[in-house]
């Protein structure tokens, strides 16, 4: 069943169980309380004419003539009787509507009533007595008989009927005003999922330019339409990086599998002699091709590092010494200072791997930036709980439009050192994956033709480490 009939069905149930509810308790109520004071208007209507008849008699002499008796029960519609100290009848009303004297038993009756009006149903014959007094002496007893239910009168009838027809009528009013609401309400909410609905479709089909476009004002449909909208286009940002991705790799691997190729093919063509320095040719497109493998692998292995990391506290600062001191003969063997400036005695609680890589990478990056007499310098500082690495080089630069681009994977600057090896253009990406596997970030300063700083900053963690 669409959203949109349950909505509707389930409205209509609500509103229908609730007429009801509210009708039945509301007709029983006023028809309870209506009945209650028809009763006490019929007991005081007794009790008036037993007060009529005292006064009557005490005004004819203490005497009750017959045809008095008549009259007042043929007009008020009931029966009299008059019955002495010894309770023998003394008097009694032989007329009027169906009654009966001597005795003083009266027929049930059943009016007809106005036309289309319902009957008045049988009654029970009832009587009650009252004290006939003269001076403040009892004299007699007045015995007034009537139909229990004769307070229910054709005007009563109508009123009780008018309020079950107002009920009704309301109840029907109400069912169509909650249908074109219901439908309203239901349309309202349904008509921009259905379209959330079809742009989702859109989207499973592989249509990632589609977009929700709906006008509500519930806020909740609202969030609900961009968080889908924001799906497309996270999906065919994701999609285009994909495939841009992609391209990138086949390029990347294309030109150390073609040099070897062609290598391969002057050599089995005898165009080239296998010998030492052209196989050596080969191993370096295999070395080549086999660390795009690796860091292929380490940028994809890093999009779940905080998952995978091995952490332990160690000294940061001795830990650098360490790692800068190895590059050094590499620095001094193209001519280039390596230079240290780290405070002591910094712990860290970090995956001491991890230091490495990053530290190999960024480190392999600077010396390709250099020309001669060029220097690095690798500092090391605390603030506010936060690690500092900085690496500063005075090569040659990024321009300010390649800035951004740094850490887009296979971004390789055109303006390397004539004399350095081409990268990957992976590098930072990786070490930017490792550092904010680890809580920190990573920022990239530079000056064309002044040079370049690398600010890394990471959480120190060794309270934390403590408690693990």
């Amino acid at each position: 069943m669409k959203l949109k009939n349950k909505l509707i069905l389930s409205f209509l149930f609500s509103i229908l169980i609730s007429i009801f509810i509210i009708g039945f308790i509301a007709n029983s109520m006023i028809n309870k309380k209506f009945d209650i004071y028809l009763v006490e208007e019929q007991q005081n209507r007794l009790q008036s004419i037993s007060d009529d008849i005292n006064t009557l008699y005490n005004l004819n002499g203490y005497k009750l003539y017959e045809t008095d008796i008549n009259s007042y029960a043929s007009l008020e519609n009931i029966y009299i009787e008059i019955r002495d100290l010894k309770d023998n009848t003394i008097y009694y009303s032989s007329n009027g509507n169906g009654m009966m004297g001597m005795g003083g038993k009266m027929h049930g009756r059943m009016h007809g009533g106005m036309m289309g009006m319902r009957p008045i149903p049988e009654g029970k014959y009832t009587e009650k007595t009252f004290p006939l007094m003269e001076d403040k002496k009892q004299v007699g007893t007045l015995v007034i008989g009537y139909i229990d239910n004769s307070y229910l009168t054709e005007e009563a009838l109508v009123f009780k009927d008018t309020l079950s027809s107002s009920i009704f009528i309301s109840a029907i009013f109400t069912i169509l005003i909650g249908l074109g609401t219901s439908i309203l309400l239901s349309k309202s909410l349904t008509t921009p999922l259905v379209d959330i609905r079809n742009t989702a479709i859109e989207m499973r089909k592989g249509n990632l330019s589609k977009r929700s476009k709906i006008n509500s004002n519930t806020r909740e449909i609202l969030e609900l339409s961009d968080s889908i909208n924001y799906l497309g286009e996270t999906l065919a940002s994701q999609e285009n990086i994909r495939r841009k991705y992609a391209q990138d790799i086949s390029h990347e691997l294309r030109t150390p599998l073609s040099t070897l190729k062609s290598h391969l093919e002057a050599i089995i063509d005898k165009v080239w002699e296998p010998n030492e320095e052209h196989l050596t040719i080969l191993m370096d497109e295999i070395d080549r091709l086999s660390s795009l493998i690796d860091d292929l692998k380490d940028s994809f292995k890093l999009e779940e590092a905080d998952l995978n990391l091995n952490k332990s506290e160690f000294d940061l600062s001795s830990e650098l010494v360490q790692i800068v001191e190895s590059f050094i003969p590499l620095y001094e063997k193209g001519g280039y200072f390596l230079e240290m400036d780290l405070e002591n005695n910094k712990h860290i609680y970090m995956d001491k791997d991890k230091l490495k890589q990053i530290m190999y990478n960024l480190l392999s990056n600077s010396i390709k930036y250099l020309d001669q007499n060029g220097k690095v310098k690798v500092s090391l500082r605390e603030i506010n709980s936060q690690l500092i690495i900085d690496v500063v080089d005075n090569g040659m630069g990024i321009k300010e439009d390649e800035l951004p681009l740094v850490f887009d994977r296979f971004f390789k600057s055109n303006r390397l050192n004539k004399n350095s090896p081409k990268g990957t253009g992976l590098g930072l990406p990786i070490v930017k994956s490792i550092v904010e596997a680890h809580g920190g970030e990573i920022h990239v300063d530079s000056k064309y033709g002044v040079g370049t700083t690398v600010t890394i900053n990471l959480p120190s963690n060794v309270h934390n480490s403590q408690t693990e």
